[in-house]
């Protein structure tokens, strides 16, 4: 690779970069209790399958 096409693409990543920061937006505060709710739903849900999977690993493995 040449330096001209190292410095092409990272002008390009940049742009994009700087787009995208355009377009976004601070949530609502409705929409940041609906992130927060299905986030800790899909918490405990993940901790429970690894739970149930652990303690099944015990009783039929010890």
């Amino acid at each position: 690779m040449k330096f001209k096409d190292i410095i092409q693409k990272l002008k390009s990543f940049l742009i994009e970069c700087k787009r995208v920061w355009q377009v976004t937006r601070k949530p609502s505060k409705s929409e940041f209790t609906v992130i927060m709710k299905v986030t800790g739903i899909g918490m405990i849900v993940i901790g429970l399958v690894g739970f149930i999977i652990n303690f099944i690993w015990q009783v039929f493995l010890a």
